[in-house]
């Protein structure tokens, strides 16, 4: 095994935070130093992110947000939008051939800019134009660029050039921008300033007035009017009233203990709840006496996460339009069920049947190399000096859509989660959202500490996270080592993401677990492929641990990206 980059676990007795790019911590920290609590400083670092990382996470995108108060109080905000109101339902079956095409087509209502919008309204102290601030000066002025900005542009060059608008942001002279390059995104900068105007022309009222001024110069003003005027004239179907009421739901925690902590994740509009169901059927097969990373503890992770991603395609979708049994799938009976169908000496080859139902059709095994990969979405953890806790994970990617002239936004596309055969339990219908891959997630320890925790990776998230959960909690590894510990994933479920590839019995593994170990997993039946050392397609998992014990907030980022963390 490789040696690690060195990096510490950084601690505080103050606050913390972690987020994808190294500026969107440092934004979130200035909040913090500036009096601003957890909220305050997600919501700035969360913005900043949508210009920092623009390929991987949009402005305009989704914005699940997970929120614990020092009270002990938890509250979700979905941040994520629903299809138009008049999207006909069978239209991707019957237009494109049961395909979900690139373009205007696929956006759903966009939800990070009321998401952040409601957490501050309910939970921050500051303006939008405070937390807003640090994303308009990285807007305007740029920023350097950075290996995966510029691998993952060159990667979709053909795509950004479909758009005149997109190539001109993403292809500055014609061209992938070269590493140190400064990145300009001049018309974003602009829209987001004009909500902050907005704001400031409502401030005599109050905060509360001016945070809904800023939001209706997205949702009713000047930039929803540009926005759909240009999605109507592509032939999409959003409406000025889809974005005029738009509200992200405040929707219920979910919550299960396991060794004294209380684990809380989303509900299953997105896959947070499979990463507690991983966990338990983990723990009902016996996780004491494994060594880290050996082939037995591998093969029972990987078993486990399969079980649990099973019942993620065969039952989750959005709540207030399907039933999805949880507290079943949750249940004791459900996890010795789906525990006692695994075989520890034999991998199963493919997708594991289902046990409550009857499941739905799988696609077929997929004749890819390589699985098909999404580089969208980012994190950001955040625990202030209160105790209040924040954990979101924006995202949408800038590639498959087009930018709305004139605007610099990039309306979600997240419609690419939702299968285009509407009866699927994350079919298309209009009003219902999709089921997301973001899933930010908190631990509540024994001891009563907080850890906000989280990555992008679409399938892979909940994957990277459950090893770095168990490596601290488990294994009581630092947080740093936790993050930079080789990492393994299952491509054994059809994807989340267009075209829903299927690749059974595929292991990723990083190739710093040693060759003999893969080996030992290909003998049990697992299909190894190996990655590089350490890669960005197995997460970016960034944590933030308040240890009540020690009185210190210790915090990681995973140098897969360029994330980074800051306590003080």
């Amino acid at each position: 095994m490789t040696p690690s980059t060195g990096r510490p676990t950084i601690a505080g007795t103050r606050h913390a935070i972690s987020a994808g790019h190294y500026l969107a911590a440092a934004a979130g920290f200035a909040i913090l130093e500036a009096g601003g609590n957890a909220v305050d400083a997600g919501c700035a670092a969360g913005l900043a992110l949508g210009v920092l990382q623009p390929d991987l996470v949009s402005v305009a995108g989704v914005a699940p947000i997970l929120i614990r108060k020092a009270d002990g109080t938890v509250e979700s905000i979905a941040g994520l939008g629903h299809w138009p109101a008049a999207t006909p339902p069978d239209v991707f079956m019957r237009e494109h051939g049961g395909k979900m095409p690139p373009g205007v087509r696929r956006m759903v209502v966009p939800a990070a800019p009321d998401a952040w919008i409601q957490a501050l309204a309910r939970h921050g102290t500051m303006r939008f134009g405070d937390i807003a601030a640090a994303a308009i000066r990285f807007a305007a002025e740029g920023f350097a660029c950075y290996p995966l900005l510029r691998e993952s542009i060159g990667a979709h060059e053909a795509e950004y050039r479909t758009w005149p608008q997109n190539a001109a942001i993403f292809l500055p002279g014609g061209a992938v921008p070269v590493l140190g390059q400064k990145f300009v995104q001049t018309d974003l900068a602009r829209s987001l300033s004009y909500m902050v105007d907005q704001e400031r022309a409502a401030a005599g009222q109050g905060r509360e007035a001016g945070l809904q001024a800023a939001h209706d110069a997205f949702y009713k003003g000047d930039l929803a009017r540009q926005i759909v005027r240009y999605v109507q004239a592509e032939g999409g179907f959003l409406s000025a009233e889809d974005l005029a009421t738009y509200r992200s739901r405040i929707e219920p925690v979910v919550s299960r203990h396991w060794r004294g902590h209380e684990i809380l994740t989303c509900g299953p509009w997105c896959q947070g709840p499979a990463l507690t169901e991983a966990l338990l059927i983990a723990e009902r097969l016996g996780l004491d006496g494994l060594a880290h990373n050996s082939p037995e503890y591998i093969h029972l992770i990987v078993e486990a996460l399969k079980g649990a991603l099973a019942d993620r395609e065969y039952h989750f979708g959005d709540p207030a339009m399907v039933d999805v049994p949880l507290d079943q799938l949750l249940s004791p009976g459900h996890i010795a069920a789906r525990a006692a169908a695994i075989d520890l000496k034999r991998a199963h080859p493919g997708l594991p049947e289902p046990i409550l139902g009857r499941g739905n059709a799988l696609p077929e095994p997929s004749r890819a190399q390589l699985p098909k990969v999404e580089a969208d979405t980012s994190y950001v953890a955040v625990v202030d000096r209160w105790g209040n806790a924040f954990s979101a994970t924006p995202s949408d990617g800038s590639w498959n859509v087009p930018v709305i002239p004139g605007t610099g936004l990039v309306v979600s596309g997240r419609g690419t989660q939702n299968r285009p055969d509407p009866s699927h339990p994350a079919g298309v219908a209009p009003g219902k959202r999709p089921r997301l891959t973001p899933n930010p997630a908190m631990v509540v320890t024994k001891e009563g500490g907080v850890m906000p925790f989280g990555t992008p990776g679409g399938d892979v998230q909940i994957q990277a996270m459950l090893q770095v959960m168990l490596n601290i909690l488990h294994f009581g590894m630092e947080v740093q080592d936790a993050i930079e510990a080789p990492r393994v994933a299952s491509y054994s479920f059809p994807s989340s993401f267009a075209p829903y590839e299927y690749f059974p019995g595929r292991l990723a593994v990083e190739s710093r677990i040693p060759v003999e170990t893969r080996d030992a997993l290909a003998a049990l039946g697992h299909e190894v492929k190996p990655w590089p050392d350490m890669t960005w397609l197995a997460g970016s998992v960034e944590v933030v641990l308040d240890d009540p014990v020690s009185g210190l907030k210790r915090a990681g980022a995973d140098p897969r990206r360029p994330a980074y963390a800051i306590a003080i």
